[in-house]
């Protein structure tokens, strides 16, 4: 029962965060259609050298070659006021990050311009790395580098502490199982239902510029706040166009490409 109200949950959840970047965000941020070189790093922001990236391809691909587990980042220049924390979950479910049936990938995006930093974990790895362990990699390990202008040091680090939780040397609590179905569910089913029906008809009964803005930008950070709240994400979101192309190279790669991974809100964020 808990494993189909799981699914459920994770399909609406998603399905949501797919809604909220199509009706709010038509002009922000498009996340890229899926590589045909399915690799570790994808430096759309231009952020490492080439020597930077090849070793921090290698790192990640040797990785998932001894534990399954796959790591894939990601630089962006600009997110154009999109919050990262919905890019990132939406981005690492339509690229499937991590393989079929385990749902054991882990997204980090970065947004060199917007100052913006976020860990996107898949629900097999959660109870390893928590939000808790997500949002203290990017607040002690990360951002300290960052603030440098050093982006490779502080990925580098990053992921070196990553492996750590999710090899068990930092341990996290795994999440309390419930004998019972979880009542939230309706609940949170309930407040998207009213909450659209809401915005429908304001949209309907407020056709001016300003006021029609105002609406949109408030209902949208009040969606975000309840579904990522539901989702348990730690940290904080918020940050335009995409453009260049993909960071992978010519050789390597994950074996097997990416296979299916489960997004749905898991993570952390931040800025400096």
């Amino acid at each position: 029962m808990k494993k189909y109200y799981k699914a459920i949950k994770s399909t609406i959840t998603l399905s949501i965060l797919f809604l909220v970047c199509n009706v709010f965000s038509q002009d922000g941020f498009k996340i890229p259609d899926v590589p045909s070189l399915q690799t570790s790093i994808y430096d759309y922001g231009k952020v490492f050298s080439m020597d930077e990236k090849q070793y921090l391809e290698q790192k990640l691909i040797k990785y998932s070659d001894s534990t399954s587990t796959q790591v894939v980042i990601a630089t962006v220049k600009t997110l154009n006021n999109d919050d990262i924390s919905l890019v990132a979950a939406n981005w690492a479910h339509k690229w499937k990050i991590g393989q079929e049936k385990k749902d054991n990938g882990v997204f980090i995006l970065l947004a060199l311009e917007d100052r913006k930093i976020d860990i996107s974990t898949g629900y097999g790895i959660e109870y390893l790395l928590t939000d808790l362990l997500s949002e203290r990699v990017i607040n002690r390990v990360m951002i300290h580098e960052f603030r440098k202008g050093s982006y490779f040091v502080g990925l580098d680090k990053g992921t070196t502490t990553i492996f750590k939780a999710l090899n068990g040397e930092y341990k996290g609590e795994r999440k309390k199982k419930s004998k019972d179905f979880d009542p939230s569910f309706i609940i949170f089913i309930i407040i998207i239902i009213v909450f659209f029906i809401v915005i429908s008809r304001g949209n309907k009964g407020n056709r001016g510029g300003g006021k029609r803005n105002y609406r949109r930008s408030t209902s949208r950070g009040i969606l975000e706040t309840i579904i990522l709240s539901n989702a348990g994400r730690g940290g904080f979101g918020s940050s335009g166009g995409f453009g260049g192309s993909s960071g992978g190279f010519d050789g390597g790669g994950f074996g097997g490409g990416f296979g299916g991974g489960s997004f749905g809100g898991g993570g952390a964020s931040g800025g400096w």
